[in-house]
């Protein structure tokens, strides 16, 4: 939901949104490693809006008591969730498939933008795959609580920092 009580109507506009918000992030930290080639800057933009909408996923029980509402009307329309029971925290089979839906989608969009770490060398390279095995460490969390994250926030703790090492070397 926007400052004036707007919603998103579909993940297009969720999108745009996250081009004009995360997105720029992404690309000035590559023009700042003299990475401009487009494959590059499509797998920034993937990584940059996944952790956008996983901020979203992860945040839902402290944003919607806040009146901020970024899941798109169209996906509360498709499994069947009223955005007032949405925003009032009503927790259903309905509701947390919705929840698990975003976070497939943004799981999705963090391994099209993952072949990135490969094109960045050194420790900004590092940084990065740690970048995207946290986010996915979070949407993890998210997917194990089956949508509970609409009342209690997933966090990552020091015991899953061992398993995010070993994935980001893997990568």
């Amino acid at each position: 939901m926007t400052a004036s009580g707007a919603t998103y109507p579909d993940r297009a506009v969720l999108l745009d949104y996250c081009r004009r918000s995360a997105n720029p992030v992404g690309r000035l930290l590559l023009h700042l490693y003299g990475v401009q080639d487009e494959t590059a800057l499509r797998e920034s933009d993937a990584i940059c809006t996944a952790l956008q909408l996983i901020n979203f996923w992860q945040d839902l029980s402290v944003d919607l008591p806040r009146g901020r509402h970024y899941v798109a009307d169209s996906d509360c329309t498709a499994h069947g969730v009223a955005r007032a029971d949405l925003a009032a925290q009503r927790r259903s089979s309905a509701s947390d498939a919705l929840i698990l839906d975003c976070a497939a989608w943004a799981r999705t969009l963090m391994l099209q933008g993952a072949p990135l770490v490969h094109r960045l060398s050194g420790r900004i390279g590092w940084e990065l795959r740690l970048v995207v095995q946290g986010g996915l460490a979070v949407l993890t969390q998210v997917q194990q609580m089956r949508g509970a994250s609409l009342l209690a926030r997933p966090r990552l703790r020091p015991w899953h920092l061992p398993g995010m090492l070993l994935r980001a070397g893997a990568m």
